[in-house]
């Protein structure tokens, strides 16, 4: 239970509705361990015993509407407090999948790459769905089940101290600790299946997710059947899993019950040797079968702890990985940049691995600066230092003579723009996708940006324009389209640092003409840093910087690269000789 406690802060919100589920539990506790056999001892005599004959039928029908009344007690009560506690859980549902999304969107990029997008649409979706049940379910159970049997003890209490001869019927609960046994055995099994199921169930969320956006290279290369099979492979290991699961859930409820059985038995044959009568002994039977009931309810709870324990283990990985991207204490407030880049001594590695090396560069505002060498260079590295999507293990990244670590990660991130080789684009209207740039900004101002990119004329050819919905990735439009889109949003942002990776590289070559037109507009003023992969992208370049294992080994204009650098003379002549190919990286 210990490992839940920091949870169940998620039920504050509903502290009122939890708190009247809690009083029907109570009641609902009360009337089936103590309500029902008190009932029965006290209605059965008047209906069955000697004196009865002389009942009217009047009094009859009252003596029997006792029973449905005390089973209608006990049904509303148990209902109310189920529906109550679910609709708790649902709020509580709601909260732990919201945080753990706002988590998501605080993490540092590093952390979300070394995970499968699969295993963490999983721990948001499926383990959150765990974790709520448990909390629930077990905040339910926690004050039912023991009042039940509290009730029920109580009622034996209350017996025996009216009758000797039932004093001993409070020793067959003696066997209720034995109980124990098969519940924690069974517990200890549910918690390593557990895990183990819900491991699987995000790695097969991955394969699918995998497999959705993958759809062209599968057909390309006939891969259904391989893919078929594999899927076939994931299903059975979970449901191997799944089944040991309900083995050991399905299982320990009759073992208890056999367990407690033995108590029962116990019982009976003591009645029948101490001679006691019907009327006396079917109350005390009720009322210790409801001693056993909540020991095995109590099992149960057990058993969802245990698969709630592997899922939260999940979650709590989410929720305690630190975010080492955040706004400094006391930000610096700055507006609109210039964009004067300085890396001083940087160097930065991923999980210990050198990317960077003591890399000490100025980049003064409005040129445009080309990023280029062979694929791991640490190209892409250095520019994603710039917005801070990974902070320096060295040195220091500064803009205007700031370190970019004492602004407000908003302030920095709206004077930079970025415009991705294989852009994203958002479930939604092209207009919405492009004002992504800049929220708020004018209709006029979208369709002038739109036609800087040269976007226009097909967006306003599709059947809604602007309104389009472009569906989840795009996946309504051509690769080329979605590169102009994402070119709108940069031009609408108007950002003074403009990122881009290799923008051109999905377009025609008609296009990728008009394009460099429209960029020869855009990087006027503006510290502009390309990731080239293409040569042919050099021609909007003032200087070059050429990278290898990390470290800038020359910079300049090409010219004096090309004459200078033997690396870059050869990556260039490479590329020429593939035509309009791709460069390495």
């Amino acid at each position: 239970m210990k490992t839940f406690y920091p949870y169940f802060h998620y039920l504050k919100p509903v502290a009122r509705i939890f708190v009247v589920a809690l009083l029907f539990g109570l009641l609902f506790g009360v009337s089936s361990g103590f309500g029902i056999p008190f009932m029965t001892q006290k209605v059965f005599p008047m209906i069955f015993d000697d004196e009865a004959e002389g009942l009217s039928i009047l009094m009859l029908v009252g003596v029997a509407s006792l029973i449905p009344l005390a089973f209608a007690v006990r049904g509303i009560s148990g209902f109310l407090n189920t529906y109550l506690i679910n609709l708790c859980g649902i709020r509580v549902l709601e909260a732990i999948r919201a945080d753990i999304f706002a988590k998501y969107q605080a993490l540092p990029l590093g952390f979300l790459q070394k995970r499968s997008s699969g295993d963490l649409v999983s721990r948001c979706l499926a383990d959150t769905n765990a974790v709520q049940l448990t909390i629930t379910n077990v905040a339910n159970d926690l004050i039912k089940q023991p009042l039940t049997l509290l009730g029920a003890i109580g009622y034996l209490t209350y017996a025996s101290l009216q009758s000797r001869e039932v004093f001993f019927l409070l020793v067959c609960m003696a066997i209720i600790p034995i109980c124990i046994v098969p519940i924690r055995i069974f517990g200890k099994k549910m918690l390593k299946r557990s895990r183990q199921a819900q491991i699987q169930l995000g790695g097969m969320t991955g394969f699918v997710s995998e497999n959705l956006r993958s759809a062209r290279e599968i057909r390309a290369f006939n891969l259904e059947d391989r893919q078929r099979e594999r899927f076939r492979e994931q299903i059975q290991k979970l449901l191997t899993f799944q089944l040991k699961l309900v083995k050991y859930k399905k299982g320990m409820p009759p073992v208890v019950e056999v367990v407690a059985s033995f108590g029962l038995a116990l019982a009976f044959l003591y009645a029948y040797q101490a001679g006691l009568t019907l009327g006396v002994f079917l109350p005390l039977f009720i009322a210790l079968y409801m001693c056993y009931d909540p020991v095995k309810k109590l099992g149960m709870m057990q058993n969802q702890l245990q698969k709630g324990r592997g899922a939260l283990e999940r979650l709590d990985e989410i929720m305690r990985e630190p975010v080492t991207i955040r706004d400094p204490e006391s930000p610096r407030e700055i507006g609109r940049l210039t964009g004067d880049v300085v890396f001083a001594g940087v160097s930065f590695a991923y999980d210990q691995v050198p990317v960077l090396r003591d890399i000490t560069v100025h980049l003064p505002q409005s040129q445009v600066y080309a990023l280029v060498g062979p694929s791991g260079a640490g190209k892409s590295t250095f520019a994603n230092l710039i917005p801070r999507f990974f902070d320096p293990t060295e040195g220091a990244v500064r803009i205007d003579g700031i370190d970019i670590r004492e602004m407000r990660l908003k302030d920095l991130r709206s004077n930079i723009a970025v415009v991705s080789q294989d852009p994203v684009l958002f479930d939604d209207t092209i207009v919405n996708n492009i004002l992504i740039g800049r929220p708020g900004a004018s209709r006029d101002n979208v369709l002038r940006a739109a036609e800087n990119a040269y976007a226009r004329e097909f967006i306003e050819a599709l059947d809604h324009g602007f309104e389009t919905d472009v569906q989840e990735s795009g996946t309504r439009l051509s690769g080329g389209q979605k590169q102009r889109i994402a070119l709108a949003r940069a031009f609408l942002k108007d950002a003074p640092i403009l990122i881009l990776d290799e923008a051109t590289s999905a377009l025609d070559s008609e296009s990728e003409e008009k394009i460099k037109d429209a960029l020869r507009r855009l990087v006027q003023g503006r510290t502009v840093l390309m990731i080239a992969h293409r040569f042919s992208t050099l021609s909007l370049v003032d200087r070059i910087l050429f990278f290898e294992e990390g470290r800038i080994t020359a910079e300049g204009p090409h010219e004096k690269l090309y004459e200078t650098c033997a690396p870059y003379r050869n990556l260039y002549e490479r590329q020429k000789g593939w035509g309009e190919g791709r460069a390495e990286g």
